[in-house]
């Protein structure tokens, strides 16, 4: 890479590289914390373009080989990869999503997938990336995309935004979370995670839109709510983009995905390699709570609530299981067991103060 885009790499991507080959963890780790602290400082930031993601997925990749049980990395990361249909492309969303498949995609004997993540896509850097290393494959993402979908979003974010300014009785428009300010000659400006994740949203339609013969799967760590209509369980991950409809997510796809996920609840909580609290145990009930998700928003309710209800077993303390199935549980004016649900999270977590300030809110409500 360095070659390619003719720069010269800094002593310190030279000496993280060397402790990663000798297996010097610690060492590395000091100077990846470093190197992005120098990062997000602003400071000498010619060093950080398309390359630093080798950085970022080499560590990605070492945290999970020091952190996991070694079986279980392989169970987890085969899990996802086996799931793939041939020539499908991958999006990772969490840490062990990305990291994990990416290590085993690049190391295994079987098949080399286009393995990507949903969450960087915003970032021009890492679309030069993913050129780098796939624009053989696919039809990557250029900057025009980039330039396309962020004036895309900040057009709908100004609408919006002026919605709530025009009409503060009716429901609000800017979504929680988002942080949109509108300033001199109503010039508008976007922070904040679910600005970035709605642009990296719109990138991957693109990208999906760029390959119309290819399929894609995700991970998620945000939803992507526009693929849901055309999405369906893949062991556990998702396959997007379905168009043929043996493949469509019904109520029997849902009913027997429920299924898998009771299996490999009853593996995980039977094996003392993945004690309460895990990072497989985490990893896992986040998988299926992005399942339950896409379940309740194709309008399989108990499906979701089963699933919700397996992903609270896998790890009570998980904020998607915990939060995303008491969402589910006051919509359909059952706050008693919602308030059940956040007690045994909070035995489980009893210095978190998110569940404490739900709880709280939940046992102020009345049942209708």
């Amino acid at each position: 890479m360095a070659k390619r885009f003719k720069v010269a790499m800094p002593d310190e991507f030279e000496r993280f590289f060397d402790a990663a080959e000798a297996g010097r963890y610690d060492e590395m780790k000091a100077i990846y914390t470093s190197l992005r602290q120098q990062r997000e400082s602003g400071a000498d930031t010619n060093w950080y373009g398309p390359w630093w993601r080798t950085i970022i997925e080499t560590q990605g990749a070492a945290d999970a080989a020091h952190e996991w049980p070694a079986q279980k990395l392989l169970d987890y990361g085969n899990a996802v990869l086996s799931s793939l249909k041939p020539g499908m492309i991958y999006a990772g969303g969490t840490d062990p999503g990305c990291f994990i498949p990416t290590l085993l995609n690049e190391t295994s004997d079987g098949q080399r997938h286009v393995v990507l993540t949903q969450n960087a896509l915003a970032d021009n850097s890492y679309l030069d990336y993913l050129r780098f290393l796939y624009g053989d494959q696919i039809k990557t993402l250029t900057e025009q995309d980039s330039q396309h979908a962020f004036q895309e979003y900040i057009t709908d974010a100004q609408k919006r935004w002026q919605h709530d300014q025009d009409f503060p009785a009716e429901p609000k428009q800017v979504r929680p979370g988002e942080d949109i300010r509108v300033g001199e000659n109503n010039k508008t400006q976007v922070s904040g995670q679910v600005a970035v994740m709605a642009i990296n949203e719109k990138l991957f339609q693109i990208l999906m839109q760029n390959n119309p013969g290819m399929s894609f799967a995700m991970e998620e760590s945000f939803p992507f709510a526009s693929t849901f209509a055309n999405a369906t369980p893949l062991g556990p991950i998702m396959e997007l983009g379905v168009q043929n409809d043996t493949d469509r997510l019904t109520a029997e796809r849902a009913a027997q995905s429920v299924d898998y996920w009771r299996t490999t609840a009853q593996q995980l909580l039977s094996d003392p390699e993945t004690p309460e609290g895990s990072d497989p145990r985490k990893a896992y009930s986040k998988m299926l709570s992005a399942q339950a998700g896409l379940f309740l928003a194709n309008h399989y309710e108990a499906e979701a609530e089963a699933a919700f209800r397996i992903a609270n077993e896998i790890c009570p303390t998980s904020p998607e299981a915990v939060f995303r199935f008491v969402n589910l549980l006051v919509e359909q004016q059952r706050p008693q067991e919602a308030a059940q649900l956040v007690e045994n999270a909070l035995g489980a977590a009893p210095d978190n103060q998110q569940f404490a300030s739900l709880l709280e809110q939940l046992r102020r409500m009345k049942p209708k």
